[in-house]
């Protein structure tokens, strides 16, 4: 299946004690480029997390955005440093007799002193951890691939559509150049005919510069190339799959046929044809842009 790189997944999973939200948004890139936003707590998961990604996705610029809230209320606990507080006891009584000043340390003031006392979250299981929020990044991974390939799908019909124009675009100039060759001939005896008068006409000269002409305008193997190259873009959208860089490289290809058959052309129509064959040519190339 054919799948764009522009696409959004989300997904919500909560129980009675906690709750996480998956959020995710692509858009086109040249590589697969991931950014994770998570609170501090779920950071050890951003390689997990990465993998699990990687197994949907190919290419594309993907913004992750991950909301946890803890409702218990027994995830941290106070701790009382008494061998610390002991210590800073000490000192001020010997300040206390060392400058004879009062000591009028109160427990309100020494609670406040660094690492008396301290919260503490509790250990964290991290297996279970991610047990709970590693379904929601799968759904959310999962409703990001469905609107990319609904996306790709779009897009592989209106290539297609596009595809179809620039064969009959193809199938003109083909049908058109012998017609050139032909007036060419017509054009050249009529000019000797007016030089010579009633002069036999050199049949064989007018026959090699015929030729001469002809070989210059001679678009036959670009024509062939196009249509093997727009052929071949067919097929592939249709197989489907990661083949945006592929169908980039034919665009490429199909362009570089058709500035050829233009600057060959001698005839107003070729040229305004060829003209409109690139147009198309370059909507497809940017609308690939866009497929993984």
């Amino acid at each position: 299946m054919l799948k764009s790189m522009t696409g959004f997944g989300r997904c919500e999973i909560a129980d009675k004690d906690r709750k996480v939200i998956v959020e995710m948004k692509s858009v086109n890139h040249r590589y697969c480029d991931i950014t994770i936003k998570m609170p501090k707590k779920l950071s050890f998961f951003e390689s997990a997390i990465r993998s699990l990604l990687k197994k949907y996705i190919q290419r594309g610029k993907v913004d992750i955005f991950i909301t946890y809230e803890d409702y218990t209320e027994n995830r941290s606990c106070l701790k009382y440093n008494r061998e610390l507080a002991a210590e800073y006891m000490d000192a001020l009584r010997q300040m206390s007799e060392d400058f004879s000043i009062e000591n009028d340390v109160r427990t309100s003031a020494l609670s406040r002193y660094p690492e008396v006392l301290t919260v503490e979250e509790q250990t964290v299981d991290e297996d279970e951890l991610w047990h709970f929020i590693e379904p929601a990044i799968t759904k959310a991974c999962e409703g990001l691939v469905e609107t990319r390939s609904r996306e790709g799908e779009q897009l592989k019909n209106d290539l297609i559509a596009k595809l179809d124009g620039m064969l009959a675009y193809v199938a003109y100039i083909e049908e058109r150049s012998p017609q050139i060759i032909a007036d060419y001939r017509a054009r050249l005896e009529d000019k000797v005919r007016d030089l010579l008068g009633d002069t036999n006409i050199d049949e064989g000269r007018i026959a090699m510069e015929t030729t001469i002409y002809a070989d210059k305008l001679c678009v036959d193997e670009e024509i062939v190339r196009l249509k093997s190259h727009i052929e071949a873009t067919r097929t592939t959208l249709v197989n489907g799959g990661s083949v945006g860089r592929k169908l980039d490289f034919i665009a490429q290809e199909m362009n570089r046929e058709a500035n050829t058959i233009l600057s060959k052309a001698n005839d107003l129509l070729i040229s305004n044809t060829a003209i409109d064959l690139k147009t198309d040519i370059e909507k497809v190339r940017e609308q690939i842009q866009n497929i993984e």
